[in-house]
């Protein structure tokens, strides 16, 4: 049955990809359930951590720090369970995001929700999902460099509640401004690199929108995915 649901995964991504039953079986315990707190840790009891989440979705909400406030129709703050072993980073709201506010929903939503529960995760149950912008811009266009800068300490901010054991940044945009760099996407995947002071492991991967765009690549996501899951897994193993 387990193989099956994978199966059906991967198709609905567009890969058509045998599955060993080995492989299979590595998925099992992919993400921490919600509300469970870190091996080893001492987390703030669970009435503190929501008041602190709902503290700063209220201040995502009424943010007025760059000019995008004036174009948006409302914050987008991010979605999944309040302690999540994964999170998943994009780069800032489009059309269907800004009048819905949630991230990745629509056709890119869809075709990363197939991602993720090829990997066994849910945005309901075991990741959470936000982006660098919390307003989208008009037209799409990229984020101007100070409106990241405005923007950024919000998801440093959910990025310190939520304590990921992994993060996937999707799409360039977001991958080289949380690396802060400039190196272009191809080079950065196939890496681990390391986030902020608790050098939270960090893997890339290409945007949704790319692949809807760009289908023959989705076979390259996968891999992605499949190095993440294994680098999330070695972390597991060793705390």
């Amino acid at each position: 049955m387990q193989r099956e649901r994978h199966r059906q995964y991967l198709e609905a991504i567009g890969i058509d990809l045998f599955v060993s039953r080995r492989e299979g079986g590595a998925r099992a315990a992919v993400g921490r359930a919600p509300g469970a707190a870190a091996a080893g840790s001492d987390p703030p009891p669970a009435a503190e951590t929501a008041a602190r989440w709902e503290a700063l979705r209220s201040e995502v909400l009424q943010c007025t720090r760059c000019p995008l406030h004036r174009t948006r129709t409302q914050g987008v703050f991010g979605v999944g369970p309040q302690r999540a072993d994964w999170l998943v980073i994009g780069e800032a709201p489009g059309a269907e995001e800004d009048r819905r506010g949630e991230p990745f929903v629509g056709a890119a939503g869809q075709l990363l929700d197939a991602m993720l529960r090829a990997i066994g995760l849910d945005r309901r149950t075991n990741v959470y999902i936000a982006n660098v912008l919390k307003s989208r811009p008009p037209g799409n266009r990229d984020p101007r460099p100070e409106e990241v800068a405005a923007c950024l300490p919000y998801l440093a901010r959910q990025i310190a509640l939520l304590q990921p054991k992994i993060m996937l940044a999707v799409g360039r945009i977001a991958a080289q401004n949380l690396l802060a760099t400039d190196v272009p996407l191809g080079r950065l995947r196939g890496q681990v690199h390391r986030f902020g002071e608790l050098n939270t492991p960090l893997v890339v991967t290409y945007h949704p929108a790319y692949l809807l765009r760009t289908p023959a690549d989705k076979r390259k996501a996968w891999e992605d995915l499949k190095f993440a899951r294994s680098v999330y897994q070695q972390r597991a193993k060793a705390q």
